[in-house]
């Protein structure tokens, strides 16, 4: 019983953090990481995330306070942790810079917290996703995804450059991808690579493309999922 308690109260080690202390640092970093999940959930603007993102990255802080608990005060056992984690890989790559810097968040909690400045990981926590948030509500940075327009134009009113001014006034760039024949050989297919200017609306410039190509048909696509 005594070898309990102690375990509770000193770790058996002079100076050395208590159980309560370490799960007290566990359960701020779960708390502060499913607040850092809320806001991610609510700032996503995809189609859909991923749940088991939003549990890795909970997971994720607790797992971190803990190290952290283990290697404060062992340089050398640090260093091998921290090598062995560098082994680890996601099954899936994340391409979006965005979660990337989620994950990043939920670690440096859970850092916070398994070192016991447990002041500085909540101000942490608030202030960043204060900060994200608001970035997402004023939509700041937005810009346009490089498209890709395909174009149909009767044979008889093929020329080189039939849309340049249309694409001159509402892209910032333009780069005409490919020609080719189509419905044996009476229509011209333009595929064009687009950058539209933030003002430019979609429905604008594909009305303006109809009137020029004999209401064909004009089709505009995303390179890459928006979000």
């Amino acid at each position: 019983m005594d070898q309990i308690t102690n375990l509770f109260s000193s770790n058996g080690l002079e100076g050395s953090p208590t159980m309560w202390m370490s799960i007290t640092a566990m359960a701020l970093a779960a708390v502060l990481s499913l607040i850092i999940t809320k806001v991610y959930q609510i700032t996503f603007n995809g189609e859909r995330y991923s749940q088991a993102f939003v549990h890795t990255i909970v997971m994720m802080s607790v797992v971190v306070s803990v190290v952290m608990n283990v290697v404060s005060d062992n340089a050398g056992v640090a260093f091998g942790l921290f090598a062995v984690f560098s082994l680890i890989r996601f099954r899936s790559a994340v391409t979006n810079a965005k979660d990337i810097a989620y994950i990043f968040f939920g670690l440096c909690v859970g850092m916070t917290a398994g070192l016991f400045q447990f002041p500085l990981a909540i101000a942490l926590t608030l202030f960043a996703s204060l900060i994200f948030y608001l970035l997402y509500k004023v939509d700041y940075g937005k810009g346009k995804d490089t498209q890709i327009l395909k174009v149909t134009v009767p044979e008889n009113l093929n020329h080189e450059n039939l849309f340049d001014d249309i694409l001159n006034e509402k892209t910032e760039a333009y780069h005409l991808r490919q020609i080719e024949t189509t419905n044996l050989g009476t229509m011209i297919l333009y595929t064009f690579a687009i950058r539209s200017k933030v003002e430019t609306k979609d429905q604008e410039l594909l009305n303006e493309i109809r009137v020029r190509n004999a209401n064909l048909k004009v089709s505009l696509s995303y390179l890459e999922m928006r979000d």
